[in-house]
């Protein structure tokens, strides 16, 4: 047995029995999806770059034919509502394949186990929105918008969704299974004057890249966009994760996954300060003081929203830090909805006019 074969099966033997056990359903399904002569489909989400590189997300499933156009949902399966589930019942290709086209050069990339692309590519693309095209097995290209950052942009506006531009109850099991797996995507509701608050500070800094960080999973990021694009927030890319088991424990950290995400682009924006935007009835605080004591040059300033009694409730209570304390020199803005965050804004000199 070669050496590599042997460490192969050393990392299958480590592997958290969670994992190897998603890993078995996740292969049996998919055998079962080509059987029935299902189609290997690549989901293109919405990505970034800027100088010589870009970020090309997505995700390969196996899907009915019909069921997507273009790699987005079918139009009729729109008209007629979608139920949350449907995102979870397309069958990922684990470690596939994918060709990603950028200018005409190739660039063949591996999809993780959960079929999910994201990949970093060499890349001279214009600045602005631009596209890139993703296909699989052979299957017909689909174009996926990315967004490149103009070289002389200093600012930059990440956004929580939960509980911040979404109203939902994502920490209190029950009810986050209810709204991600039942309920139609279009009885979700936009927080009060986000949508509005979000597109003033674009206005007011053209260019500006702008991104929606989630603990949410990459099944329902189409949902999330259609949910964005429809209650007019700014187009930006999403930053989600996956639910499933990893190598050392039955379920991801959704604040290690935040803040990863955060020294990311902290890394790959070294002139940039980001406005971040959370809520109060998570960990945002926490985890957007930390980001602020590591990379204080990176924080333009921390707005929060407050969830008001009954969501607090729900979420499971709300936060008790002060991390203003701990962050000297960082400004911090609290307010129930987007016109306060919005004013608060306007007299840090971030916004102005109305």
């Amino acid at each position: 047995m070669s050496s590599s074969v042997e460490n192969e099966d050393i990392q299958e033997k480590a592997a958290h029995i969670g994992m190897r056990l998603e890993d078995k359903w996740q292969s049996w399904r998919e055998r079962k999806a080509r059987g029935r002569g299902d189609n290997v489909t690549v989901l293109p989400f919405t990505g970034y770059g800027t100088n010589g590189w870009v970020r090309v997300l997505g995700r390969v499933v196996m899907a009915k034919e019909g069921a997507f156009e273009n790699g987005k949902v079918a139009s009729q399966i729109l008209a007629d509502g979608i139920r949350g589930w449907r995102n979870f019942i397309s069958p990922p290709v684990a470690n596939a394949k994918v060709v990603i086209g950028i200018n005409g050069v190739e660039h063949e990339v591996t999809a993780d186990r959960g079929g999910v692309v994201d990949s970093h590519v060499p890349a001279e693309l214009p600045e602005g929105w631009t596209t890139v095209t993703l296909s699989c097995e052979g299957s017909t290209p689909v174009e996926a918008a990315v967004y490149i950052v103009p070289s002389d942009i200093k600012f930059g506006i990440l956004s929580d969704i939960d509980d911040t531009v979404m109203v939902t109850a994502l920490p209190r099991p029950f009810l986050a299974a209810w709204n991600t797996f039942v309920l139609d995507e279009h009885a979700r509701n936009a927080t009060p004057g986000m949508a509005v608050m979000l597109e003033r500070v674009t206005r007011e800094h053209p260019g500006s890249p702008v991104l929606y960080l989630s603990t949410g999973a990459w099944n329902v990021a189409q949902t999330l966009t259609r949910f964005l694009s429809r209650n007019l927030y700014p187009d930006g890319a999403l930053l989600l994760t996956d639910w499933g088991p990893t190598r050392e424990r039955w379920f991801r950290s959704g604040m290690e996954h935040k803040t990863s995400q955060l020294m990311r682009l902290a890394r790959e924006f070294p002139d940039v300060k980001w406005l971040l935007i959370g809520d109060d009835g998570q960990h945002d605080e926490a985890i957007y003081a930390g980001f602020a004591q590591r990379y204080p040059e990176h924080v333009a300033a921390i707005a929060i929203r407050q969830l008001s009694v009954s969501e607090a409730v729900l979420a499971g209570g709300r936060s008790q830090a002060k991390p203003a304390n701990a962050t000297p020199g960082i400004d911090w803005i609290y307010a129930p909805d987007g016109a306060g965050i919005a004013a608060q804004l306007h007299e840090l000199g971030i916004i102005n006019g109305s």
